[in-house]
This record gives C-alpha cells, sequence and structure tokens, in this order.
C-alpha cells in the first residue's frame, strides 16, 4: 500500500464514521478559546471545562485580564496543571492582544505566536478552529497516532509531522483531520493499550499490521 492510498482509506473511513470533529473546549468566541488552549496545555479538556466557566465570568475580555495579576488568575486556575507559569502567560497574553492588537485575537499563526504562552501548536488550533485556516496543530496524539497509522514515516518532531500531513490532506478537510487524529488518540487508539480489535482503520493502520502479521 503507497503512502497515498494509506491517506485515502484512512480519510475516507473518518469521512463516513466520524462527519462531525470539533474541538470538546468549551466556548462562545476566540478570546475564550485562546485563554482555554493555553490552560489544555499537558492538561484535559474535561479539566479546563471544568475551570474556564469562573475565571472567564470574572474575565470575560483581554482588557479585563490584562489588569489583573498572575497571582489573582492562580487562584482560579490552581486546579490546572503547571498553574504559575499558565497565570503568567493568560495575563501576558491579554496585555499583548490589549497593546498590540487592540484586544482582538489575530487569525494570522506568526502573530498569534508572540502572545505569551502561544506556541505553534496553540496558534495552529486557534487558526483552524476559530478561523478554519489549514493549519495543523500536533500534539502528542496526533503524533502518536500519525505515525501509527503510517501517515508519517520518519517524523522526529510535532513540526515535521505537521509538514507531513499537510502536504497529504487537502487544505479544506485539514481544520477537520486534526480533530480526527485527536479523538482517535483519546478514546481508540490509546498511548498504553491501543483498542486495535473496535478499530475501524486496522484494515490500513501499520501499527496493526506489524503487530498482528
Amino acid at each position: 500500500m503507497t503512502t497515498k492510498q494509506r491517506y485515502e482509506h484512512i480519510i475516507a473511513w473518518f469521512s463516513e464514521n466520524v462527519p462531525v470533529a470539533e474541538t470538546e473546549l468549551h466556548y462562545e468566541n476566540p478570546f475564550q478559546l485562546l485563554v482555554a488552549v493555553i490552560l489544555s496545555a499537558q492538561c484535559t479538556d474535561k479539566r479546563v471545562n471544568m475551570t474556564t466557566p469562573r475565571l472567564l465570568a470574572d474575565f470575560p475580555t483581554p482588557e479585563v485580564m490584562a489588569v489583573t495579576s498572575p497571582e489573582v488568575i492562580f487562584d482560579y486556575i490552581r486546579s490546572i496543571s503547571y498553574p504559575n507559569n499558565k497565570a503568567k502567560h493568560l495575563v501576558g497574553m491579554a496585555q499583548k492582544l490589549v497593546s498590540d492588537f487592540g484586544g482582538i485575537v489575530p487569525d494570522n499563526i506568526e502573530q498569534l505566536q508572540t502572545l505569551p504562552g502561544v506556541g505553534r501548536k496553540t496558534a495552529n488550533v486557534i487558526a483552524s478552529v476559530v478561523f478554519n485556516k489549514p493549519a495543523m496543530a500536533v500534539d502528542t496524539h496526533v503524533f502518536r497516532i500519525s505515525e501509527r497509522l503510517g501517515l508519517t514515516t520518519e517524523s522526529k518532531n510535532p513540526l515535521q509531522t505537521e509538514l507531513e500531513l499537510v502536504k497529504h490532506i487537502s487544505p479544506e478537510l485539514i481544520p477537520k483531520a486534526h480533530h480526527w487524529l485527536i479523538l482517535h488518540g483519546r478514546y481508540v487508539c490509546l498511548a498504553r493499550k491501543p483498542k486495535c480489535e473496535e478499530c475501524g482503520l486496522k484494515e490500513w493502520c501499520r501499527y496493526y499490521s506489524i503487530h498482528n502479521s
């Protein structure tokens, strides 16, 4: 099976079986999603969704968050992983949004990455989820699933995985494909014990063929 065939089969299966694939983070506007994605680093979406309602009720805009302190934000997010760093990032992010972007979350990946706490993965999430741009965010799930399925062959890091995926997936599908891979990794192709027997992709999966040959 060629790489092209593998992509075609896997994308066709996802298109038919997972027609709706979107972020599990709760948000109502770009700023809320940006806050949630920053908080979600090395933390579950479920935990983030438990934390953001109170935080965003009291700090609903960049302007309001920009004039508070990391110490105050820390009290709201203490149950999240790395709350000290993330509290500093959120306040810094809000301040830069206000000073550099008029309080508006930019749709440009390079500009997004100038915000504290926003790396390439977070910038790609915002660009694809909010602005529907063909940006492929690679988290641990996407990195693992791409390698296991055989969508990537020699990727050593998330950027290499990102570049290989966007080379083979049509631009209009990339925002959805990001969620296909994340959700598959979250619920089926688990890190320690993938649920191969109930996986609809095993026919085209490199990992399955190697371990069941």
